[in-house]
Parts: C-alpha cells; structure tokens; sequence
C-alpha cells in the first residue's frame, strides 16, 4: 500500500498505517477519535436529522456546489443546490395531485436520478414510499401495490406494459395519480418532468415527518412465500447513512452505488455521500465486469464489493484505485487476505438486514479480523444477543439465533400482525441466522436458521458447505438443501453451476465430493450431488431454497448418490 501520512510527532497513526493510499490526518473525520468504541458513542451523542430530505438539506446550505449525484451511465450529474431544488419542484407537484402525509406512492424506476428525486420528495411530503423492482410482472404487482396500498405510483415508461397487464388495480390509483417518467404521459396521467418544471423550488408542505414517521414499505424478497413490506421510519434511514458515514472516522468522498435503487443500498448510500458532503456515483445497471475500471475513473473511495469482481481474471491495474474501505458481505474467510493483496485496499465484513439496517461491522483498524469470517461487532444504534429458541442467551462460543435491538429498526411487517408477532422476542427481532460469538465480543454467522440440515444427529450449516464448494474454481454457484433418510433423518444433496467451459465430465461429482470431504467434516459432506443450469431466484437474486426442496416427490431422482456409486 501506499506511504500514509505523520503526525507532528513523526509516528504515523495507526488508522492510517492501515489504510494507506495516501491518507494524512485531514482524511480523518475526527482526528481525536482513533478508537473505534469512542466513535461509536459520538455518533450515538449527536441528535440524527429529522427526515432523509434533511440529510441532503443539511448538504446542500454548506456545500451547495458540490456533486452530490453522478449518474455517469446517462451524463446526469446534480449539484446539492440543484438536487434540493427539484426535490422541492416535484414536491409542490405531487402535493397538487393529493400525496400528503401518510400517502403510499409506488415508486417503480430505474436507476436514474428520478428515483432518489422522489423518494426524497415523498419523504419531505411525510408520505411513504413502496419502492417496486422494476423486473416485476403484472402479476406481481398486482400483490405489490394491493399489499402497500398504494394510492399514487411514479413509473419509469419502459415499465408500463407490466402496470397495464395487471388484473387488479388498487381502486385509488386512477389516471390522474400516476405519473410517468421517461416518456410523454398519456391518458390523463402526469408527466414527471413536466411537474418538477412547473413546481416551486422554495415550496414547503403544510406537513413534515418526524423522524418516527414511516418512510419506506421496503418489501422482502424471502427465498419463500410472497415479499412482506418492512415498515422502516426515517430514523432508520438517517441512522443507517450515518452509521456507515462516521463509523471509520475516515473522509470518504466519492460513494459507489452498484445496486438497483429499488434496494436499500443505494438509498442509504444516497445519505452517506450526504453526510460526506460528497458525491455518490451510480450505475444504470451493476456490472462485475467493469467494477474496477468504474472505481478507478471515478476514484471511489467507499463501496460494496462483490465476491464476482475477485472471480474476474486478474489485471496488473488492479491495486491501481482509491478505495478506503470496501464492505464485503459473507466473502469466502478464505480469500479476504488474497482480495486485499490483489486489489490494495482495506475490506471489512459486515452484516445488516432491510429490517434492522446495519447491526455488524469489523472495525477498519481490526486488521487482525482478516480472514477470520467474523461480521464484526454491534454498530451504533445496535444491540445484539445470540438466542436458543426460547429466547435465552447461549454461551459465548454456542451457536443460537441473532436477535437484535435498537430504536429505529422496522416497525413491524406491514398488515402481517402474525408475522410480526412471530418475527419478536418483545423488543428484539429474530433475524432467523445462526451465530456464535467469540470471547472478544465479535460475532460469527453459522447460517440460516431454516437452513440446516439434521443429519444423523448433527447439526449441518448449508453454508459451510456451499462455501467450500465455491472454492472450487470450476462451480460458479452452489446451493445445498436436506433429503429426507430413514435411517439418517437427513441427507445432504448439493446442486452445482460449473462455471463455463465445464462439464459433468471434465469436473465429475467424485472430484467436487473429494473436494469437500478435504475440507469438512465426513458428516458435512453431501451424499447427493446434482448439476444445474440454473437456480430459481428471488428478485434480488438469493436462491429460492424453498423451491430447490419442494421441485421433486423424491429430490434423490437425478443425482448422483456418492454412498451407492450410482446416479438414481
């Protein structure tokens, strides 16, 4: 890494001995807070802003020149000055259509920046925005905007022909509370544009939100079942931007946004550059591929990284970028130090959830957490505990259910009273994931609760063993369920994706079995092995467990059965 920066004394701070890149002490938000627990109380001291439009207000009456938002894809760059100005002109617009405070209003667009446009413009109205992924069906937003009860909807006109192959249209979104984007708006509808152009860029709403105020219903894509909307206030919003602003106590500028906006990511990336006074970059469309090339043009400083930029072929430019840290989320222990190498940058684990936003993080000074898998310890705002199944705490070291605590994660699963009962130990959300935690208070996840299999009497994390699969460079994916035995009450079946210019024949299932058998426990290695073109996803691309194990009467039929020898 790069010659970082001394202090008067000569001895150069240990935060920036880790970073590198250059860094001296005024890339320190707060040279005096070195250590990561006094940080964590500072940003608990501060009073948060009120709503998500408050965030970027603040921004822009310090920095109002600044870029606050570089959509470089479709050259559409916004100053704060001019982002608080539209914001405020399509305010006064959906205000003249009826959005008021507590008004739902579909927002389905593409990552443009009309959609943080209006989810910052429902937000100063004190409305609720139902973000909507803009590959949905009209069949599934038939289940969408009748579950959030939706009363108005912006739409991107590329996504017309699902709104109008729907078969049951909430009663309240007639012509004239639709409004169009992208495109000039016909029968009776509102043109998106055209109501920014028109509105007034010093209105003010008779009402604003609270910080308790609800803000999104941010639907769930679970591996089964339909999505449930999590209820999620703008204390949630402005605390998760600036939990992920200030817990590094390190400037990071330039905020790389990956992600569809329809996801949180981008939203809460929205508020971190805000409270960076910085400029967030964002793509029209993710790609792995040109990931770096992206990080590099436009010197990212902060960015989500996914496992799929390590699997590209290595480039001599890779370490040739100024990212300060990286978050990786469930990131193979086995190549952290590698990624880094590779790379030159600073990655930490992490771990977070739509319901409770943010919860774990690795310390970036925590150096001695690389590789080790750990998710870190409770973020500001967090309290955690690892649960057995009636909600008592396990010993550090035992393996039990996260739960989490903290006064601004969801409010509860929109219209699912059972469901929200079900998902709460009184004040703590069940995450439904499996943990230990060490001796040094940082947590470790196991896996899905749901997502072990019982074999022979020993407990089996389908993660452990999907993650020493994927070290095989020849499987591009990997996902393990449970086959019901008589006599072992559960068997273990993997199903593969090879990665391309592979086979069956060139990687046969004895190969990926001795793989596994090297690296786990002879119980934790699959019986069952099947090969897969694909796997049925949920929108925001998980594997739908609940289909892998549902597909056939007998899910042995196709696979290869490594205890006869023989595929059955």
């Amino acid at each position: 890494m790069g010659e970082a920066g001394r202090s008067e004394s000569g001895r150069r701070p240990a935060v920036l001995d880790i970073l590198g890149k250059g860094l001296t002490e005024a890339d320190l938000i707060d040279a005096h807070l070195r250590d990561p627990d006094a940080r964590q109380r500072q940003i608990e001291s501060e009073p948060l802003p009120a709503t998500n439009y408050d965030v970027v207000a603040e921004a822009a009456a310090e920095v109002p020149d600044q870029t606050a938002w570089n959509f470089f894809e479709t050259e559409e760059a916004l100053t704060y000055r001019e982002v608080i100005e539209r914001v405020n002109r399509l305010a006064h617009g959906l205000a003249g259509l009826g959005v008021a405070k507590g008004s739902h209003v579909g927002v389905m667009l593409p990552n443009r920046p009309a959609f943080p446009l209006a989810w910052l413009a429902i937000g100063r109205l004190g409305a609720v925005m139902i973000p909507i992924n803009i590959g949905y069906t009209g069949r599934e937003l038939d289940y969408i905007l009748n579950d959030g009860d939706a009363e108005f909807l912006v739409i991107d006109a590329a996504c017309l022909p699902a709104f109008e192959a729907m078969q049951e249209r909430p009663a309240h979104l007639e012509a004239t509370r639709i409004v169009v984007h992208g495109a000039e708006p016909t029968e009776g509808r509102q043109g998106f544009e055209a109501l920014i152009a028109a509105g007034d860029p010093a209105f003010v709403p008779a009402e604003t939100a609270a910080p308790d105020d609800l803000l999104n219903i941010q639907y769930t894509s679970g591996t089964t079942g339909f999505p449930k909307g999590c209820m999620l206030r703008h204390s949630y919003w402005t605390g998760t931007g600036k939990v992920a602003a200030r817990r590094d106590g390190i400037v990071m500028k330039n905020i790389f946004a990956n992600q569809p906006f329809y996801y949180m990511d981008p939203q809460w990336m929205t508020l971190l550059a805000a409270y960076q006074r910085g400029t967030l970059f964002a793509v029209l469309k993710p790609s792995g591929s040109r990931f770096m090339e992206r990080a590099r043009r436009f010197d990212i400083h902060f960015c989500i990284f996914p496992e799929v930029v390590y699997k590209q072929p290595a480039r001599p430019d890779d370490g040739d970028n100024a990212i300060r840290r990286a978050n990786i989320y469930g990131v193979r222990k086995e190549i952290h130090e590698d990624l880094q190498r590779r790379f030159d940058l600073t990655a930490r684990e992490a771990f977070g959830m739509t319901e409770v936003g943010t919860t774990l993080f690795v310390p970036i000074e925590a150096t001695e957490m690389v590789g080790q898998g750990s998710c870190g310890r409770p973020a500001a705002f967090r309290r955690c505990r690892i649960v057995d199944d009636e909600g008592r705490d396990v010993p550090d070291g035992e393996v039990g259910e996260l739960v989490v605590a903290g006064f601004n994660i969801l409010l509860g699963y929109y219209k699912k009273p059972e469901a929200t009962a079900e998902a709460f130990f009184g004040e703590w959300f069940r995450t439904g994931d499996l943990f230990r935690r060490d001796a040094r208070g940082y947590y470790y996840i196991v896996g899905r609760k749901k997502d072990m299999i019982r074999r022979s009497g020993e407990n089996v994390a389908a993660r452990e063993v999907e993650s020493v699969l994927l070290e095989m460079p020849e499987i591009q994916d990997a996902a393990v369920v449970g086959v019901k035995d008589p006599d072992r009450g559960e068997e273990i079946k993997a199903l593969v994706i090879l990665a391309p210019g592979h086979d069956r024949e060139s990687v046969p299932p004895e190969r990926i079995l001795a793989h596994a058998a090297s690296r786990l426990a002879r119980f934790k290695v699959p019986r069952y092995l099947a090969y897969r073109e694909r796997f049925p996803r949920t929108p925001s691309m998980k594997i739908r467990k609940g289909e892998l194990r549902t597909e056939a009467e007998d899910l042995r039929v196709g696979a290869w059965d490594a205890v006869d020898g023989i595929w059955r």
